[in-house]
């Protein structure tokens, strides 16, 4: 049974799963590579639970007991005794497959290893680890006390009783998990991809203005969000980079990335986190 729960990786994403991880009672260890960024993955989810509790969703006790829940650490060492530990770093095979090398020499042999790659094969990061059938995927969304689905990723080495413990564990912490198998984008992202690729070729085509793609996808087909706002949303670079692994994976032209795009990245127009995309959030 899962009780304690690792986290390598204290930013956005990391630290939205460590919080309702701590907010279901699961004794949370947060690892970053410095004081600093653990303090600030610590202030964003202090941030998040003070907005929940000025609209009336919680109160200062749970609020209290949340934060209790979460240690902090810059070592490996205190994620030794962990039932599962989660990897949220970077998006890149190189780094996460160092993460998971330095975890398999402390961690026991019991230990669930899971990541939260969006794109990258679980498998390709689990030869690593001498506990590949105890390694997974555990895929939350951003930003992820908000969103509800979880994607569990078995590996072709994936044992039931792993599988079984991370699903159960995704539904603790108050999600809906899909069961997807291993393979890049899994469910979600293989989808959404193309549809955004798609929008951003068309909009290089001059088939429609910018605003009325969005529009028109917004209310035409319910979306909350137009495709080229979504994109500014993850970011044009991260769109690029998944795309491309896509492209180098299946050899489909839907994955192959629109020109515009490519350009736009090079010239700094990652979306809102950069203050430009297709739009400008400067102001």
């Amino acid at each position: 049974m899962i009780k304690k729960v690792g986290i390598v990786g204290f930013g956005q994403m990391g630290a939205g799963i460590a919080q309702v991880a701590a907010g279901a009672g699961f004794t949370v260890v947060a690892n970053e590579v410095s004081e600093e960024l653990l303090d600030k993955g610590i202030g964003g989810i202090e941030k998040r639970l003070n907005k929940a509790i000025e609209k009336g969703k919680m109160d200062e006790a749970t609020k209290d007991k949340t934060l209790g829940n979460i240690t902090t650490t810059t070592e490996f060492e205190p994620l030794a005794d962990c039932d599962l530990v989660i990897e949220a770093v970077t998006e890149d095979m190189l780094a996460k497959k160092e993460v998971f090398t330095e975890l398999d020499k402390v961690c026991g042999p019991s230990t669930i290893f899971a990541t939260n790659t969006s794109s990258l094969p679980v498998g390709d990061l689990s030869v690593v680890t001498k506990r590949r059938e105890k390694f997974i995927g555990l895929h939350f969304f951003n930003p992820v006390p908000i969103m509800k689905l979880v994607e569990v990723v078995r590996t072709i080495d994936t044992d039931d009783e792993t599988y079984e413990a991370a699903k159960t564990f995704a539904e603790a912490v108050g999600k809906v998990a899909v069961t997807a198998k291993d393979t890049p984008g899994f469910i979600v992202n293989v989808l959404l991809v193309p549809y955004l690729l798609d929008a951003i070729r068309q909009l290089e085509n001059g088939l429609a203005s910018r605003d009325d793609i969005d529009n028109g996808m917004k209310l035409g087909c319910g979306h909350p969000m137009g495709p080229l706002a979504l994109t500014d949303f993850i970011g044009l670079d991260t769109i690029l980079y998944i795309g491309d692994i896509f492209f180098e994976e299946f050899k489909d032209s839907r994955y192959a990335s629109p020109p515009l795009l490519r350009r736009m990245v090079n010239a700094g127009y990652l979306g809102k986190k950069s203050g430009r995309g297709f739009y400008d959030y400067s102001k």
